[in-house]
């Protein structure tokens, strides 16, 4: 199924002419799925591991498909067919800029805001559209928790997938400008970057938070994994980059964009940074007074999150404010109520239970600082583990962050998809009994993991339900089961 269903109604579409000369008929949509082709859409054919998708091209024309974009084995494939062909060497990138023109290329009547980076992305951009709002923008996002305008959620069938794929993207942004969003906030992942699914979109700035180790699996090194992210930042596609000098990574980015001279640069984080923090002073409740030098001055606010990361993202979304010309004294004082969900999300669980802590970290650097975050009320008890058919080698790391950074840690499962959960959970084991300095024990399936951490809290002290984060699910094996780490904690605690 695609990321989204939701598909602007009253836009006019793109003759069919325009793209195959000669042929009848008015585009109205764009889709790589057969299964969820509508009448008058261009269907696209795309390579793929198992099959390739021009092989559905006959079922696509059954559903309405108007005609196909593929390249050349797929035009061979689609030969009997009856669809007018649209051929391309790289069928991925036309994909992006034919759908931008079947949806009215919606990215250029709204201010559009990207953030990457291993980390931060999702808390950026919920700071960013706090920060928007109370600019009085009406702020539409695209991320990992999901689509909103306003604040409203848009219903939709989507799956886990950050940033949606280029048709889908496109008609997202659509249905947002139709819904009256005048800005749109959005997490860029390195996986569409390398994809194409934001091709066709210019931003008006745009933020790298930093580089970590992640999505190996993909990108096969660390090298190939930055040279995906720093493609938003060149070739013009922002017109501003906020970039964290203070991470090895991004001062290599801005060496890059400050050669290449077209995008407006600005720094965050490094002690000579446009954006730096002068001083921040925890607050009783866990959260943050900040005061912070920029540019235009100084602006002192609060924060209502635990973790000086967030402090971070705070300052992140902030520059992308300035770095789009508005005014950052006005942002600030909209983020003190902002919260997310699933991210260093306190979970309330009565009087003399220990804190709970919700968190989505899966990398190791994620996970050392949302542990690191924990106020030194108690023991720091770790529940965390690695999902499956992803970057194994971050397992071990991850687990000796755990060590490193709590007193207790309790290994389950994440989302273990095709693989043994008990070799997983082996793994991320291992690494936490190398690193020595906690209690590391295998506490066996998601649930029983949890209430063995609960069971060992003491009152004062912080359980930290690592990895899922916001997540409602728990893959095994090819099945979702309803899974969500913050009302388990409270069942279990009730029991």
């Amino acid at each position: 199924m695609n990321p989204t269903a939701l598909r602007p109604a009253g836009h006019p579409g793109l003759p069919l002419a325009q793209l195959v000369p000669g042929a009848d008929g008015v585009v109205r949509g764009v889709t790589l799925d057969s299964r969820g082709v509508r009448p008058g859409d261009l269907y696209v054919g795309l390579p793929g591991s198992r099959a390739h998708g021009a092989a559905f091209a006959a079922d696509a024309r059954a559903a309405g498909a108007l005609a196909l974009l593929t390249d050349a084995a797929g035009a061979a494939l689609a030969a009997g067919a009856g669809l007018p062909l649209l051929l391309a060497d790289d069928p991925r990138a036309a994909m992006a800029e034919v759908a931008a023109d079947v949806y009215g290329r919606p990215g250029d009547h709204v201010a559009l805001f990207g953030v990457t980076g291993t980390n931060g992305k999702t808390s950026t951009v919920c700071l960013l559209e706090a920060a928007l709002a109370g600019l009085g923008r009406r702020v539409g996002t695209i991320g990992t928790l999901g689509f909103r305008v306003g604040g409203t959620p848009l219903v939709s069938s989507r799956t886990t997938i950050t940033t949606p794929e280029s048709p889908d993207l496109q008609a997202l942004l659509a249905v947002m400008r139709e819904r009256g969003a005048d800005a749109v906030a959005m997490e860029v992942s390195s996986h569409a970057l390398a994809l194409h699914r934001v091709d066709g979109l210019t931003f008006e700035a745009s933020a790298f938070t930093m580089l970590g180790q992640d999505h190996l699996e993909f990108h096969h090194t660390l090298e190939g994994y930055f040279a995906a992210k720093a493609r938003l930042f060149l070739g013009g596609r922002t017109r501003a980059a906020v970039v964290n000098t203070a991470d090895p990574w991004g001062r290599r980015l801005a060496g890059l964009i400050a050669g290449e001279d077209a995008a407006r640069l600005t720094t965050v984080h490094a002690g000579d940074a446009d954006y730096r923090v002068l001083g921040s002073t925890p607050l009783p409740d866990g959260g943050w007074h900040v005061r912070l030098a920029h540019p235009a001055g100084e602006t002192t606010f609060a924060l209502s999150m635990l973790g000086a990361f967030n402090v971070a993202n705070a300052v992140t979304a902030l520059a992308l404010v300035g770095a789009a010309g508005c005014d950052v004294d006005a942002a600030s004082r909209a983020l003190l109520p902002a919260q997310i969900p699933g991210r260093m999300q306190r979970v309330d669980l009565g009087e003399g239970a220990p804190y709970a802590v919700v968190d989505f970290a899966h990398t190791p650097q994620a996970v050392a600082a949302a542990l690191d975050a924990l106020p030194r009320t108690g023991r720091r008890i770790a529940v965390l583990g690695a999902g499956g058919d992803r970057d194994a080698t971050k397992r071990g790391p991850m687990g000796r962050a755990a060590a490193e950074h709590a007193d207790i840690v309790v290994v389950t499962d994440d989302n273990p998809r095709s693989e043994e959960p008990a070799a997983i959970r082996a793994a991320v084991l291992a690494g936490a009994r190398e690193a020595g300095g906690a209690d590391a024990v295998d506490g066996g399936p998601r649930r029983d993991a949890i209430a063995r951490a609960l069971r060992l809290a003491r009152p004062g002290d912080w359980v930290a339900v690592l990895g899922k984060g916001h997540e409602a699910g728990q893959e095994i094996a090819g099945q979702t089961s309803p899974f969500d780490d913050v009302l388990v904690l409270r069942d279990v605690w009730g029991r």
